[in-house]
């Protein structure tokens, strides 16, 4: 016991957390982002898809267990992956003896100077699109189980669909940076993979945000309406 404390309090071991709940999130972005192109298929395709992920497991797990199995395992693998970043963050400031004069943008990306800022754009969409979507208390117009009418009617709300699009960026941002570490993490490095590990990353990325963005912009330029 002593040494699996031992281990996460190291900085192999916050970072083996980092890239272990990495996965999943990235694992569940890209599953999810699949999920809802099923909107463009019109409401019994999407709704059937949503009333199918309350019936796993079934018999042996009752309507809907499985889904919420599922969601707590996800809000564990949030909370431990920005515990590890935030503890690393402490641990390399706390490294350096005097905070750098002037600081070297080439040094690093944006997309990993702003990894911060965009992960909490990313915890208040999380926040935000559960309320939205799922409990429907900050929907205006929220039908229990009616996950196409739902969605449609809530991204006709610019300002609700901008907010979506921003968050996605902000997304993009944080998974590419993710990925690239991630790779870096695991020891990957070597000329043939290094040339590999950021297309693998750009791709990646932009599949999963070119596909959630394209839901609000259809909804926006009336592709997608709630008549199916």
């Amino acid at each position: 016991m002593s040494w699996i404390i031992g281990f996460f309090r190291s900085a192999m071991g916050k970072k083996a957390v980092m890239a272990v709940t990495g996965v999943m999130l990235f694992g569940f972005v890209l599953t999810h982002m699949v999920g809802n192109l099923k909107l463009y298929f019109g409401p019994e395709k999407i709704n059937a898809y949503a009333e199918g992920l309350r019936e796993i497991g079934a018999p042996l797990l009752s309507h809907g267990d499985a889904l919420l199995i599922a969601r707590l395992g996800l809000i564990a693998a949030v909370v431990l992956h920005i515990w590890a970043a935030t503890s690393l963050t402490l641990v390399n400031r706390r490294a350096r003896a005097q905070g750098y004069a002037r600081k070297s943008p080439q040094a690093a990306t944006y997309a990993s100077r702003t990894m911060r800022y965009g992960g909490l754009i990313i915890l208040a969409f999380v926040v935000y699109h559960l309320m939205h979507f799922t409990w429907g208390n900050v929907h205006g117009d929220f039908v229990p189980g009616d996950v196409y009418h739902n969605v449609v009617s809530g991204f006709q709300n610019p300002l609700i669909s901008g907010f979506y699009i921003l968050a996605q960026l902000a997304l993009g941002l944080h998974l590419y940076h993710g990925l690239w570490s991630f790779m870096q993490t695991l020891g990957l490095n070597g000329p043939r993979l290094n040339a590999l590990r950021q297309p693998f990353a750009a791709t990646f990325t932009a599949i999963v945000v070119i596909g959630n963005i394209s839901l609000p912009l259809s909804v926006l330029a009336g592709f997608v309406t709630l008549h199916g």
